[in-house]
């Protein structure tokens, strides 16, 4: 099981707890404000963007050509910048601290 913190644009800290599935899925799932996922995980509409914490880039890897596509169309992307539709959960996820975007 991973635990996930979700800080959102209000700064208020959220953690949740999953074992599979996208992290998009699980923010939708416990009510994360400002994930809305509206594409459904195909990567298509970038209103799951966030940014990992500079000390947890090593837990999320890179983002992939198609992502890196979807983000450069959103002026707040930076290095950190990820969709968490593309993100999995997974054992090596845990502890890691994703800052929303929107």
């Amino acid at each position: 099981m991973a635990k996930i913190t979700f800080i959102t644009k209000d700064k208020e800290e959220i953690t949740v707890e999953g074992t599979s599935g996208s992290v998009m899925e699980l923010a939708v799932k416990n009510n994360v404000k400002g994930i809305d996922g509206d594409c459904g995980g195909v990567c298509s509409c970038a209103t799951c963007h966030v940014q990992v914490d500079a000390g947890h880039t090593d837990k999320t890897g890179v983002a992939s050509e198609i992502e890196s596509d979807m983000l450069e169309l959103d002026d707040d992307a930076n290095e950190f910048s990820r969709l968490c539709c593309q993100l999995q959960v997974t054992e090596a996820m845990d502890g890691v601290v994703l800052n929303v975007v929107k």
